[in-house]
């Protein structure tokens, strides 16, 4: 039971980054195709928080929530992608929503939790990233 409970094996480290990668991957996707699919509807009252243009920022919210998080997912280029999937959730969280109550910021502060999280600790094993590495994959 203790061996259990307190284990840190490399595999059950490896599973955990893997849960927290394909997981808020998947839910950051779900919003990025949301975008995409409604495009000229989201085009007319998107926000324009970095002076960009509404389009601009439009399509760069649609690149972090959809294609990163498509190669976040599938462990590639991982430490990359999460850079503008941060940056993304820091803007909504603390330009977007900065007067809003704490409840609005909520999903953006726990996305970005989970990327600094990731960026920090690497891919891990079950990932493309760590095929790419290894020495002998095909043998």
């Amino acid at each position: 039971m203790k061996k259990i409970l307190f284990s840190n094996a490399p595999l059950a480290s490896s599973l955990a980054l893997l849960i927290l990668r394909v997981g808020s991957a998947g839910m950051m996707i779900t919003h990025g195709w949301a975008k995409i699919t409604n495009f000229s509807e989201h085009l007319t009252k998107f926000p324009d928080p970095l002076g960009l243009g509404t389009a601009v920022s439009l399509q760069l919210v649609v690149f972090a929530e959809f294609f990163c998080a498509i190669l976040l997912g599938l462990g590639f280029m991982t430490r990359i992608v999460l850079i503008p999937l941060t940056i993304t959730m820091l803007v909504a969280a603390f330009v977007i929503h900065a007067g809003d109550p704490f409840g609005s910021k909520e999903l953006s502060l726990i996305y970005v939790t989970a990327f600094v999280t990731l960026f920090l600790a690497g891919p891990g094993s079950i990932s493309m990233d760590a095929q790419i590495l290894k020495k002998n994959r095909y043998r």
